[in-house]
């Protein structure tokens, strides 16, 4: 296999170690003001024909603020933003940043309660909203969360919330509402920001359970970033294209703020569409791609039969969900000499953690998640040089297992989050004795680093007293010809306590056969892992989090809904 870097992965590390050796801790916006010296006319942003070069994104972003502190935002204070991948996104989280506030990024797939919820958990003194963005009308729901909004801020309904900034998007704004343009003002003096500050509150939207806030600092989310250059070998001015939205730390860390280390470019799309990711990569030389496992497929979909110049792509990362079988063949056999990664990481460990290595063989890719990640300068020397060190328990009692052994993953280091945003409680729940955070996931961690994900702890049951991984079924069923993507999720059972619920999503073409299906699985399982009923999903209604990773709990109501068990 030929490569198409021209540079082996080691001497562009090493470059980057050298250039960021020793590590100065930096606010994000310092950040950004330290590239637009190094690289003032280089391209930053580049959306649909426009382009932001440095300088003009440090200047825009610093206009911003100057709006923010005149609007009375404080240091140490919070803002929502309701964003989707606009240029401005990127404008107004370097502005926060400036002014020493707290970004919270808010899903732009909440609806009025999930918004309202988060807007009061965080206490947020300003809300920087889309009007409208596909289905979604956020200033209706304002209106019915706090009809005077626009002018009296978010009233008894929302208390903390003292302003509200309309960006126009898809609708037609709000007379006497604050315009998202009116925050831009003449630039003013900039307050002193410490690097260990909060920097955001990102909300999860986890796989089992409601949205918890997760503290991150400026300088967290830079060594996170740095090493997702550092891990993956960026070459110098880097080109990343994206769909994944910038409220969640895949698009954020590994795209947005990765690409400031090697004076690179992010090109962010609004939504998914694998045809315009393919011309995105033509137009623009796009070098790397940041996707989960169903968009890679869908874009290697999308190339048969379609003509499109993809030379320019020199990297891929593959990551944040199941990897459908024979992926990772197909891209090597699709893009000749790629640099393929997948990794594993969670909010609550800014961004990723593990990697696989760009000159890892196959098999590494076919087996495991990754290996635990080494970000050179900006690591911690005692682990490694790393910001997050794991280990694996015995969820039963605790007892810390040996390599290759499966249980659950708990995660500590510089990179792990302080704890949850006043929820006290779900802190003292998420870390054991020794600070060690449960991470919920159950994995195993080979003589050699590399971790594999096995699935979650809490997506685990047990059918006639026998302990059952989903991921173990999903992956059976995955093999059949007839299946695109299969999820499993349990329901409980009279007889058995619980039992498990296939949701398939059927290959365009094949027909839907649930009992062929079972007997896919009989034929290949334990009686007790079969699952008792199979159902048909599309794949645009598998509720998924922001990373990818589908919404167990939503599917055991769904199943258990269609089945008349609620």
């Amino acid at each position: 296999m030929t490569s198409r870097q021209s540079r082996t992965v080691a001497e562009r590390q090493s470059d980057l170690g050298a250039r960021f050796s020793p590590w100065s801790p930096r606010t994000l916006f310092g950040m950004l003001e330290t590239a637009a010296k190094a690289f003032p006319d280089r391209p930053y942003l580049i959306f649909d024909a426009q382009i932001w070069t440095y300088d003009h994104m440090a200047d825009w972003s610093r206009r911003v603020a100057a709006g923010l502190i005149a609007a009375g935002v404080k240091r140490g204070e919070h803002v929502a933003l309701v964003m989707a991948n606009y240029p401005a996104f990127a404008a107004l989280k370097y502005a926060i940043s400036a002014v020493g506030a707290v970004a919270v990024p808010v899903n732009i797939l909440n609806r009025r309660e999930e918004l309202a919820y988060v807007l009061r958990q965080s206490r947020a003194v300003m809300l920087v909203t889309m009007d409208r963005f596909r289905d979604l009308d956020y200033l209706t729901m304002l209106d019915e969360l706090s009809p005077s909004w626009a002018t009296e801020g978010g009233g008894e309904a929302l208390p903390h919330l003292r302003s509200v900034v309309v960006f126009q998007a898809e609708g037609q704004g709000r007379d006497g509402a604050t315009p998202f343009d009116d925050l831009k003002t003449e630039p003013v003096p900039l307050p002193v920001v410490d690097p260990q500050s909060a920097a955001d509150i990102i909300y999860t939207s986890g796989t089992t359970g409601s949205p918890k806030g997760v503290m991150l600092s400026h300088d967290m989310l830079l060594r996170a970033a740095f090493g997702s250059a550092y891990a993956r070998a960026f070459e110098d001015g880097r080109r990343i294209q994206f769909s994944l939205p910038m409220n969640h730390v895949y698009g954020y860390v590994e795209g947005l703020l990765a690409a400031l280390f090697v004076g690179g470019a992010v090109v962010p799309h609004l939504k998914f569409d694998p045809r315009e990711t393919l011309k995105t990569v033509e137009r623009h030389r796009v070098t790397d791609l940041l996707l989960i496992p169903t968009m890679t497929l869908a874009v290697l979909d999308a190339l048969e039969g379609f003509t499109v110049d993809t030379g320019s792509l020199k990297g891929i990362l593959s990551s944040g969900g199941r990897t459908p079988p024979g992926l990772w063949d197909r891209i090597l056999h699709t893009f000749e000499g790629i640099e393929i990664t997948t990794g594993y990481g969670m909010s609550e460990c800014t961004a990723s953690t593990t990697v696989t290595r760009p000159d890892d063989p196959t098999e590494r890719l076919l087996t495991t998640n990754g290996r635990l990640r080494d970000v050179g300068p900006a690591g911690d020397p005692e682990i490694g040089n790393r910001l997050v060190d794991y280990r694996v328990i015995d969820p039963s009692n605790g007892a810390v297992l040996s390599p290759g052994q499966v249980g659950e993953l708990m995660a500590r280091g510089p990179g792990v989050t302080q704890g949850y945003y006043d929820k006290p409680e779900a802190t003292a729940e998420a870390f054991d004795a020794e600070g060690w955070l449960h991470t919920g996931d159950l994995g195993r961690i080979d003589a050699d680093g590399y971790l594999t994900l096995v699935g979650r702890v809490k997506e685990s049951y047990r059918c006639g007293g026998e302990q059952v991984t989903p991921s173990e079924i999903e992956d059976v069923l995955m093999v059949h010809p007839a299946v695109l993507q299969a999820h499993v999720a349990p329901v409980p059972d009279d007889r058995m306590g619980e039992i498990g619920v296939a949701f398939v999503v059927t290959r365009p073409g094949h027909a839907f056969e649930p009992q062929a299906l079972v007997d896919w699985c009989s034929a290949r399982l334990a009686r007790f892992k079969v699952p008792r009923h199979v159902l048909p999903i599309e794949a645009d209604a598998v509720p998924l989090t922001p990373s990818g990773r589908p919404r167990k709990f939503l599917l055991s109501k769904r199943a258990a809904d269609h089945l008349g068990l609620s």
